[in-house]
């Protein structure tokens, strides 16, 4: 069996200034793309910060730079140099021709990530649509890169079969992605209505990757999805049903975990998952309580929200990790919970804090209508959660769920 080489890489990146908030979020970033590297099976022989005010056209860091990297890349045996930016396909080509090296830039790597990730025949889809976007206007000025297709990081397709780079077929193969994920969508579409006909309100997870939303989802439904301190490990959606309270059930969903500088590709490729978030009644933004860049994490997760949500939708702040935290350095207040996906403290909290902000959506009552309302225990049944009906004397007892509308019409029946 031939053993898999590990791919060592230089990593490059560019700060407008020295002894700035930007260097040292720019070194942070870079610590962040050795971590994607480390997931996508290479690993890191350097790091590289070049400080310029703005990219040079040709070679993004410079003439000089890019031979500097060429000796490093050299002298350390890489076998490529990968870039903490987007990189135009000139841009590419005259790196390699420098270096001698394959150059990947940060959506390379991410999208190769997802490709050796994805399981579901959905994932896969989404996966490959947004790989052949990010390739198609690349083609002309992709050296190495597209020599070597099939041969390691940022070559590989779902699945890791071979990408194909001829520009008609990918065109071709476009269209044939975006008409099947359009049919995914409709599918999606009609278990949506069927959920709002049941009155079952969605709660979707979301956050940085490697929050631990998906192990929040397993201590809360026991969905036994596996979950490793490794980025982007969940790519494939999960539903499951919970019992929040006894008189609440939701579908908590995870999403995909989100990422400083996401390729807009694959936000495009995974709408068909990520519109789960536009429709949800509720959404937990996850945060690692330790992190040290937490900050700026929660600021990439609130604007891909803002993106993606509907602007009315409330958002619980989940702190997770509180094990590991100071007490003193978590926050508090309306909409925030801190807990432990891990060992399970403050779960009681989130459970109280879902209930209070889905009631205000969802009503549990009990109305006493009179017989001569018959008509409105089948709209009941249509409209909202019925728990129970029972005749009496004194009219039809009936125990439901329902929205704010619906109790709000019926509340002077509603028995106390």
């Amino acid at each position: 069996m031939e053993e898999h080489k590990i791919e060592r890489a230089v990593l490059a990146g560019l700060a407008a200034n020295c002894f700035t908030k930007e260097q040292q979020a720019t070194e942070n970033s870079l610590d962040e793309l050795e971590a994607l590297l480390q997931t996508a099976g290479g690993t890191c022989v350097a790091k590289v910060l070049q400080t310029r005010p703005a990219p040079d056209p040709h070679s993004f860091v410079g003439q000089g730079k890019a031979e500097e990297i060429r000796d490093l890349a050299h002298n350390l045996e890489a076998d490529m140099v990968v870039f903490d930016n987007e990189l135009s396909p000139s841009q590419i080509r005259a790196l390699e021709d420098v270096t001698g090296c394959t150059v990947l830039d940060r959506s390379a790597l991410i999208l190769d990530i997802f490709a050796q990730r994805a399981q579901t025949a959905e994932g896969r889809l989404q996966v490959e649509l947004a790989q052949y976007r990010y390739l198609l206007p690349k083609l002309s000025g992709m050296g190495k890169s597209m020599s070597r297709l099939g041969g390691g990081i940022g070559t590989r397709g779902p699945g890791e079969t071979k990408l194909e780079t001829d520009r008609r077929h990918i065109r071709t193969r476009i269209d044939r992605l975006q008409a099947e994920l359009a049919q995914v969508r409709k599918l999606r579409a009609v278990e949506r209505k069927r959920r709002v006909k049941n009155e079952i309100p969605v709660v979707a997870i979301v956050g940085y990757t490697n929050a631990g939303k998906s192990t929040l989802l397993n201590l809360l439904t026991q969905a036994d999805i596996p979950a490793n301190d490794r980025l982007f490990d969940t790519l494939d959606t999960t539903t499951r049903q919970w019992e929040v309270t006894e008189h609440l059930s939701v579908l908590l969903s995870d999403t995909v975990g989100f990422i400083a500088k996401l390729p807009h590709h694959l936000v495009e490729a995974f709408k068909a998952t990520l519109e789960e978030l536009e429709y949800a009644d509720l959404l937990l933004h996850v945060i690692d309580a330790v992190d040290p860049d937490r900050d700026d994490e929660i600021a990439v997760v609130d604007k891909l929200i803002g993106e993606l949500a509907r602007p009315e939708t409330p958002v619980l702040r989940v702190y997770n990790k509180c094990d590991l935290a100071d007490v003193s350095d978590l926050p508090h207040g309306e909409r925030t919970v801190a807990i432990s996906a891990k060992t399970g403290a403050g779960i009681a909290e989130l459970r109280a804090a879902i209930e209070k902000e889905l009631s205000r959506r969802i009503r549990h009552a009990v109305f006493c209508l009179p017989y001569s309302m018959g008509g409105q225990v089948e709209r009941l049944h249509d409209q909202a959660d019925v728990q129970r009906v029972d005749y009496t004397a004194e009219g039809i007892e009936i125990e439901v769920n329902c929205d704010e509308a619906i109790y709000g019409s019926l509340q002077r029946y509603e028995v106390t």
